[in-house]
This record gives structure tokens, sequence and C-alpha cells, in this order.
């Protein structure tokens, strides 16, 4: 069974976490699963970039983005290479480390 490492967060999780995955499941709803509330403001439907996650590690046994995912990263904040949505990205069979940016569009618009 894989296993999501989640990098400490200052607001969601600021001990970081080490969560059990099923493969085939969404990184969003390991997390969720595991009381560690990554924000998801269009309720998974890929239509909003606040489950914004950063794949540290694991990146490449990974399926390749859809053409929707990549573009709506275009539109998040603070976005990398290894960024993915955590509602779109499913765990394979080997473990991930991830990091959950300090801030979501919706923060950035809000001057949080």
């Amino acid at each position: 069974m894989p296993q999501i490492v989640i990098l400490p967060h200052k607001d969601l999780c600021p001990e970081g976490a080490v969560l059990e995955a099923e493969i085939g499941e969404t990184v969003l709803d390991v997390a969720l699963r595991n009381g560690i509330a990554i924000e998801h403001a269009c309720e998974k439907s890929c239509a909003c970039t606040t489950c914004h996650v950063i794949i540290c590690k694991g990146f490449d046994s990974l399926d390749e983005s859809a053409e929707l995912e990549d573009d709506m990263l275009d539109k998040a904040w603070g976005l990398v290479p290894e960024s993915r949505l955590g509602c779109q990205v499913k765990v394979a069979n080997q473990d991930l480390v991830i990091e959950v940016p300090r801030y979501t569009l919706n923060h950035a618009a809000e001057n949080y």
C-alpha cells in the first residue's frame, strides 16, 4: 500500500503527516479522509486551483495530467513543473511526498 508523506504546513498539519493510500485514490481524498483539510472550492470537479499540491517525490510514477488539469494549473499560485491538482492526481504504486503550498489563489486574491 503506497504512502503519502505530507510535508509540514503551518495551518493544515504543522507536524506533517504520513498517510496510507489506495492505488487509484486521489491525493485530495486521502488527505481529507485523514483529517487534513486541503481546500477544494470546486468540490473536486477540476474547476479551480485551491487543491494545488507540489509532488516533491514520486512525480514520475503518476499518470500524466489531462488537458483540463493543465489549463487550470496555469492559474495556480506558485506553479512549478511538479504541480498537480490534488483532486485529479491519483496515487500509483509508489510512495509520494507532497507539499501543500502556503497560499492558494483565493488567499492571494484576499491579500491573506
